[in-house]
């Protein structure tokens, strides 16, 4: 329509994703603060004159201005008009190979939780950005921040593991079985069969992982981290009914502490 002009709308947002579009365009994947996930077309970035194309780069926090609809009416995608960085995360570990790949599962998992687009969800972004942001301090070891915002998540989400008390009947205890199925631990009348056997280290990580107990965390061994690890993201893929590609990518190399 002659004259038309889109409607213009600006939040801050993580960048989850990039696509190539066309010969210098990408298609933008954000998770943000007030309008939940969404996607945008950024014109020209991949030129080597475009003005903010490496503002857009995956697991930075940035300030955006958006034409489009943004309640998402009308469908389409949306297109950048300005961006300016607030911290790009992903340029200081773009060279670790544990981090970015725990980054990408991070990203590919706020993707999935976000079924809806233009759904606001608060919570999750600042989960997310707070996970960029603990990767690229290197506070902690980055598996354990990706298995802490695994579990997070999924208490979001409304699909947390049980773990302080039994899943089916609610006695409270660090049961000395987990079922997936079952939905987390469970005491010796609920286990079902094929329950798995967790050491007692284990779900004391997964614990303080869930609570944000990083003094409990940073101190596990090699060999909790390992069983939480396979306890977590089983129990994540169960729900999401499909597995995650970016997860058996993670390198949770034993020996990475920070």
């Amino acid at each position: 329509m002659p004259g038309f002009r889109r409607q213009l709308y600006r939040d801050d947002a993580v960048v989850l994703r990039v696509q190539k579009l066309g010969e210098s365009d990408r298609i933008i994947t954000f998770l943000s603060r007030r309008h939940g996930r969404l996607r945008a077309v950024a014109r020209g970035v991949r030129r080597t004159t475009s003005r903010f194309g490496a503002r857009l780069e995956p697991f930075g926090h940035v300030d955006l201005q958006i034409a489009g609809d943004p309640s998402g009416a009308g469908g389409g995608l949306h297109t950048v008009s300005q961006v300016e960085a607030v911290e790009l995360y992903g340029k200081r570990f773009l060279d670790d190979y544990p981090r970015y790949t725990a980054a990408s599962a991070i990203s590919e998992t706020a993707e999935r939780l976000t079924p809806v687009e233009h759904e606001p969800s608060l919570r999750l972004f600042l989960l997310t950005l707070g996970a960029f942001r603990a990767l690229a301090l290197r506070e902690h070891s980055g598996t354990l921040v990706l298995d802490a915002y695994l579990l997070r998540g999924m208490g979001i989400a409304g699909w947390a593991p049980a773990l302080t008390e039994c899943a089916v009947c609610g006695t409270a205890g660090l049961h000395k079985a987990f079922s997936v199925p079952a939905g987390g631990a469970v005491c010796p009348d609920c286990r079902p069969p094929g329950a798995a056997h967790p050491a007692p280290d284990t779900l004391r990580l997964m614990v303080a992982l869930a609570s944000g107990d990083w003094h409990v965390a940073d101190s596990a061994e090699a060999g909790p981290r390992r069983e939480a690890s396979g306890l977590v993201a089983a129990h994540l893929q169960w729900h999401l009914e499909r597995g995650l590609r970016s997860l058996p990518l993670v390198d949770r190399t034993t020996g990475e502490q920070k």
